[in-house]
């Protein structure tokens, strides 16, 4: 009993001297949770700003005043050392005052950028912040006076810091008074407005500009004051800091970034836990002797984002932009020789540090283009791309030397590995999207490196050793000495880079590719098409990890034993504002980003010139940031927008010969008969939709006949679109669905596309990024799954008969986002009829349109319907409707009212009471 005693004692006094750190993942999730629910805006700089802030409240306990901008003097002094209060008073107003400039100079111009754009300057200001402290204070760590008192309270063998408690209290008492203010104030009011919708504050006389800045500085304070407080407990170190935002943002999660005190509460019990982890590690030798406590954050990520399934809020914006285009790569046969010769010519002019430099750089454009594969293709954010290269990077020595695997085979095991990994990575993305997956990502990484690459039990101080590659006795190393660095070294480089580089641009051109570029679009709409987003995106993960895997292997083999520090979260963080800065969505992108990446030519080159390497993460930080905001598609994006544009005006199409083209189309055509015996192509039997206590949809039954128009027409709020949602599976829903006689009920969305529906959307949900002809090939996964119900014709033919069929061939490589409203219909249409559906579900086609062009696309239907495919539309245009249906179904909260021809529909007054209540049906009908 008194061992139990004992050991109980034990586990709680190390919960509790992990209370220092908790306190400090409380504030900065306060902080985080604050600046998300005003601005929108993840922000990964909030442990650099309380860095910031502990700097500035240690120097004024000197008596001097910090000035972190470059050219200016470090410090100045002020006189005497500044008392406890006073330190802290000043301290805080500078932090509140960096807040206040931050949202002004860099996210009040990204108000309505995505929210990735925003996550990256974020991510800019962080390493921004942390690089002008190392670079201009230095990393060696200062000593802070302890604030609270640090007597030591003790109860038998239970004895605990009286700092960590008064600590723990503060940050809480902190949460409450913030949450009060939030709750009871009409600050607090403005604030949730503004959250919930920008459009709404403004008609409500609330500026969301105000309320943002008043919420920056007040985050911006309250880390702050984290850093503050920490400083006598945690050395004060530039990457520790940075770093605490990995644990912070688990806090945040966990409070749902909107529950404040909950945030608090989250960060002390993650502070607690990784207390308790390094505990039982010391205790058990089967345990990781490090590492354990960052896995904390990680594995209550997991569980919060997986088992709960959500991404961050949404919050309402005024505007939303799209992220920037992947460009077609075009002409790929002379831009890669281009590039190779010139390349090489470097490889062979270059000598010593500037032939390194180039090896580098090519390594590391290795590593960027997996980002632009699972980023820039597949829109899935991942801040773990060096450190799944690391693992590569740690596996191919003992591959070699261990197990005696020889090269090239080592290294592309190694790869294999690391893909291995980044489908592990991915697999919560199958659950969650967004900025969700960057967070995961990171907290990956900063986990690995601490289990694995820091960890003394894996790796020894010495680094781990690589041999260099042989082939049939041909060493192909980087060599020694005088010999350093071989060019063959840098041939085998450029070699797997340009392989890489052509594999990649093929996958932008290839099915999958357009697939992955749909994915990043829209889930949605993506899963209408009949893409499998599961396997996408976790191909996407496979793919980009595999290559950054042989980037990693190479970087082994050019540093020749592998330390931690070139495979570090950090350096990954660094990595991926390089390839954002320079053009996440591209190949010539992912190149660009190996020149100026750290080590790499450019910065040898600068460095040569003007002797300024310490300064590459400011100036590469603030250039991210600078990007950002001027131009969000890197520094590639205007020239491919240079290029689109020259494109557009060579292939500029002209639209009324497109809708006569296709109109003769249709006049020349005669509508087949339809037998009237034939079972329906769509049957509903009971559906109903139920969201809780309301019910959406109540019991419809209905069916649709082979080559019919069938309308679904009602008021606002009837259920139409709801309906449409759970006969594609996108809501669930009771009752049957049946298709080609076969029930569809157990089917996911995107293989009820595969088994013969088609689907479009209201929002005509296209992909911007690719041109007509590939949105439309995107709906040939469908056609490629159908099991029997397809023609003979292959992929291209089909292609080519839906152009024929809706007059599109004109527009057929013009980029989507430059279509006219009318266009894009047709578009959206072209690409649910490209996989042969039987039954064809449109939202809204004739949104938008004006009376000519709404005829115009009934036209079109027409030819659709003509050429077999069933019609089920809803559409607000009752003109439209009644000319084109065969029959029509009429839906009044969630109930069909009324059924029957458009003329029987047209005169019954029921619809006219639904559409226009009783007493103007009345004047109507009398």
């Amino acid at each position: 009993m008194t061992r139990i005693v004992t050991l109980m004692t034990q586990h709680l006094v190390f919960l509790l001297l992990g209370l220092g750190n908790g306190a400090v993942f409380g504030a900065l999730a306060l902080a985080v949770v604050m600046t998300y629910r005003s601005s929108g805006v993840l922000n990964f700089a909030t442990g650099s700003i309380a860095l910031y802030t502990a700097y500035a409240y240690a120097y004024l306990r000197q008596g001097e005043l910090l000035i972190l901008v470059p050219g200016f003097p470090v410090t100045v002094d002020i006189g005497d050392p500044m008392s406890l209060w006073p330190a802290m008073v000043i301290a805080l107003a500078m932090a509140a005052i960096l807040g206040l400039l931050l949202y002004v100079i860099v996210f009040r111009p990204l108000r309505t950028a995505p929210p990735v754009a925003k996550a990256v300057a974020a991510l800019g200001i962080s390493l921004l912040i942390s690089g002008l402290v190392a670079q201009m204070i230095g990393t060696t760590p200062i000593a802070v006076d302890p604030i609270f008192p640090t007597e030591v309270w003790s109860a038998g063998d239970f004895r605990v810091s009286s700092d960590r408690i008064y600590f723990a209290i503060t940050v809480i008492v902190v949460a409450v008074l913030l949450a009060a203010v939030f709750r009871f104030t009409k600050f607090g009011l403005a604030t949730r407005a503004a959250a919930e919708s920008e459009r709404g504050a403004y008609l409500s006389g609330i500026s969301p500009d105000r309320v943002a800045i008043y919420n920056w500085m007040i985050s911006s304070a309250v880390a702050g004051l984290a850093g503050i407080l920490i400083a006598p407990i945690v050395p004060l170190v530039p990457v520790a800091y940075t770093l605490f935002i990995v644990p912070a943002l688990a806090a945040a999660i966990a409070a749902r970034f909107q529950f404040i005190v909950v945030a608090a509460v989250a960060g002390l019990v993650i502070g607690m836990f990784q207390s308790e982890a390094q505990n039982l590690a010391a205790k058990f030798d089967w345990l990781p002797s490090a590492g354990l406590p960052e896995l904390v954050p990680l594995i209550i990520i997991l569980v919060l984002l997986v088992v709960r399934a959500q991404p961050l809020p949404s919050r309402g914006a005024v505007i939303e932009r799209n992220l920037g285009r992947a460009p077609r790569p075009e002409h790929l046969v002379w831009t890669t020789i281009v590039f190779g010769v010139i390349a090489l010519l470097g490889l062979v002019l270059l000598e010593d540090r500037f032939r390194t430099g180039l090896i580098v750089s090519l390594i590391m454009a290795i590593v960027a283009l997996s980002t632009v594969v699972v980023t820039g293709y597949a829109g899935q954010v991942s801040l773990a791309q060096l450190t799944i290269a690391g693992v590569a990077g740690f596996t191919v020595g003992p591959l070699t030397s261990d197990l005696h695997i020889p090269f090239p085979i080592a290294p592309l095991l190694a790869a294999l590995i690391a893909a291995v990994l980044g489908v592990i990575i991915g697999l919560p993305a199958l659950r969650i999207r967004g900025l969700t997956v960057a967070v995961v990502t990171l907290a990956m990484a900063y986990a690995v490196e601490a289990v694995w690459f820091r960890n003394s039990d894996f790796v020894g101080s010495a680094g781990q050793a690589v041999p260099a590659p042989k082939i049939f006795g041909w060493d192909l190393g980087i060599g020694a000495g005088l010999e350093y660095p071989r060019l063959r070294f840098g041939v085998l480089c450029l070699i797997v880079l340009i392989s890489v580089g052509i594999g990649v641009a093929v996958l932008r051109r290839s099915k999958l590719g357009a697939q992955m570029l749909a994915v990043r679009a829209n889930e949605r709409s993506a899963a209408a098409a009949g893409v499998n987003v599961t396997v996408i995106k976790i191909a996407a993960f496979a793919i980009a990890a595999f290559i950054a895997g042989l980037g990693g292997s190479l970087l082994a083999y050019q540093q020749q034993s592998v330390t931690f520090d070139s495979f570090s979260a950090l350096n990954g963080l660094i990595l991926f504002g390089a390839v954002y800065l320079a053009g996440a969505t591209s190949v010539s992108g992912g190149n660009l980003a190996g020149i100026t990446a750290a080590g790499g030519l450019l910065i040898i080159v600068i460095d040569e010139a003007f002797t300024v390497s310490g300064w590459y993460p400011v100036v590469a930080s603030l250039l991210l940031v600078l990007t950002v905001i001027f131009n969000p598609e890197g520094v590639v994006g205007p020239v491919h927008a240079l290029i689109a544009r020259w494109r557009s005006r060579s292939t500029a199409p002209d639209d009324t010969a497109t809708g006569a083209a296709a109109a003769i189309d249709v006049q020349a055509r005669e509508r087949p008969a339809v037998d009237p015996d034939a079972p329906p192509v769509l049957e509903l039997r009971n559906v109903s939709v139920r969201y809780g206590g309301v019910v959406a949809v109540d019991n419809v039954s209905f069916s649709v006949g082979k080559g019919t128009v069938v309308g679904l027409i009602g008021p606002n709020g009837a259920g139409k679109t709801t309906l449409i949602d759970a006969i594609s599976g996108f809501a669930p829903h009771s009752g049957d669905v049946v298709l080609n006689s076969k029930s569809i009920d157990k089917l996911v969305p995107h293989k009820r596309i595969r088994a013969g529906l088609g689907r479009t959307f209201q929002a005509i949900e296209l992909y911007d990024d690719l041109s007509v002809l590939e949105n439309i090939k995107v709906g040939l996964t469908a056609a490629s799954s159908a099991d029997g119900r397809v023609s003979e014709m292959n992929d291209e033919a089909r292609v080519d008969a839906v152009f024929a069929l809706l007059g599109l061939d004109p527009v057929r490589d013009r980029p989507a986002s430059e279509l006219s409203q009318g266009q894009r219909q047709l578009v959206s249409i072209a690409r649910a009829l490209v996989g042969s559906p039987t039954a064809l579900l449109l939202d809204e086609p004739a949104g938008g349109l004006d009376t000519s062009e709404s005829r115009w696309l009934a036209e079109q239907l027409r030819a659709v319907r003509d050429s077999g495919v069933s019609i089920l539309l809803v559409d607000h245009d009752m003109g439209f409707v009644l000319g084109l249906c065969d029959r029509i179904h009429v839906l009044n909260f969630g109930k069909v009212i009324v059924s029957g021809t458009p003329d029987e529909v047209r005169n019954d007054r029921s619809v006219a009471e639904a559409y226009l209540g009783n007493a103007h049906a009345e004047e109507i009908t009398s």
